[in-house]
């Protein structure tokens, strides 16, 4: 059996100063909002966070931003956050852009045990300024190196107490190869069964790359509501 977390406090506690972290979601789709939040009562500092982006100003990654906890921060997209693009112009937070799926190869191999791969993402781009280019049949492609994490945070629908999860449609996203990258792997899930629940064709993270589980309801919130005016 897994370790059966009883508060999300006890779940991260720990993760400590200048650890790299790996937190699932796209936008606010699949974060582990409970975990991200003890995180900041932690106020844990100096992080190096990789995730798809940075949460919005007042919820997810964004409140770890606001408390001044991470250092760095590795992902694709700046997305709604304002106080995300205030820390990179003013110099205050240190980010490494990557092209998406990249980022996704990057984390994947990480967890492969994969230290490098070639792709042509990024060639020509201010991406492959001092990295190295191969030319593979005619054509130039851009050295990237896997991403490991000290942590990683994921979130899923239903947990079992072997550590097997399942993730609901678009929420799994960056989570199972997050869940493969991480030395320590925390998932916060929305439902913990028994092991047995679970048919072994439905797992999407077997439970060999979960070190920890801890259930919890989530806020579910959405990251930018449109509506049709003439509804």
């Amino acid at each position: 059996m897994k370790e059966m977390y009883t508060s999300f406090q006890e779940a991260v506690k720990d993760i400590k100063d200048h650890d790299t972290i790996m937190v699932g979601g796209f936008g606010l789709v699949g974060i582990p909002e409970n975990l991200i939040l003890a995180l900041v009562e932690s106020n844990v500092k100096h992080l190096t966070v990789i995730s798809n982006n940075c949460g919005v100003d007042d919820w997810g990654l964004g409140l770890l931003l606001q408390n001044k906890q991470i250092d760095k921060m590795i992902g694709s997209y700046v997305g709604e956050n304002k106080e995300f693009e205030r820390q990179v112009i003013e110099g205050e937070l240190e980010v490494e852009l990557v092209p998406q799926g990249t980022l996704a190869e990057r984390i994947r191999a990480g967890g492969a045990g994969i230290p490098a791969f070639y792709t042509p993402a990024g060639v020509g781009t201010p991406i492959a300024e001092g990295q190295e280019v191969r030319t593979f049949d005619g054509k130039e492609y851009l050295l990237q190196h896997a991403l490991k994490a000290d942590f990683s945070l994921v979130r899923a629908a239903k947990g079992d107490r072997l550590g097997n999860l399942v993730y609901n449609k678009t929420a799994r996203n960056f989570n199972p190869m997050m869940a493969a990258a991480g030395k320590v792997t925390i998932a916060e899930v929305e439902k913990l069964v028994e092991p047995g629940a679970i048919d072994p064709d439905h797992v999407h993270t077997a439970g060999v790359y979960v070190q920890g589980l801890i259930e919890g309801q989530q806020e579910k919130r959405i990251e930018r509501l449109t509506t049709n005016a003439n509804a």
